[in-house]
């Protein structure tokens, strides 16, 4: 019985466990790699380094969708739903954008994206402007690696 006993005890723990950190992760923050080199020099700044860096993504942002232009967001790409892309923030909804075919309003309740490495970034110049609803959070900080920890400006 005692054997028994123990392994259930774990069993609760862990699955409680598993139940606050998947809370945890969907309602408040997760850490999230960073793939490619678009967000070069902000993200990821070294090319062809085998440590990519990994941040920090507040989910409180999205109770009213309170974003600013610069910030640095998480959000499923438009044509792809399960492809998640980190860009930076340029035009909300309302604004005047100039791409580099045309002068674009951005519609309420989109805003327009853009990668800091223009030449190597798939975009809102691709696909226009993305849904707020896409956006998956807010980035505020590099955790990994430790020579890179710092908060995203």
């Amino acid at each position: 019985m005692g054997i028994q006993n123990l392994l259930w005890q774990v069993t609760k723990k862990a699955f409680t466990g598993g139940i606050i950190g998947v809370t945890i992760s969907d309602r408040c923050c997760s850490v999230v790699p960073v793939r490619g080199d678009s967000m070069s020099p902000t993200l990821n700044p070294q090319r062809n380094s085998y440590l990519d860096d990994y941040v920090l993504v507040e989910k409180f942002c999205l109770q009213d969708y309170k974003f600013v232009r610069g910030d640095v967001v998480v959000f499923s790409s438009p044509t792809h739903f399960k492809d998640k892309y980190i860009k930076r923030i340029v035009g909300l909804p309302g604004e005047w954008i100039s791409s580099s075919r045309d002068v674009i309003r951005v519609p309420e309740g989109h805003c327009w994206v853009e990668g800091d490495n223009k030449a190597s970034s798939l975009d809102s110049r691709t696909f226009g402007p993305i849904p707020l609803g896409l956006i998956r959070g807010r980035v505020t900080s590099v955790v990994w690696p430790p020579q890179r920890v710092s908060k995203i400006s």
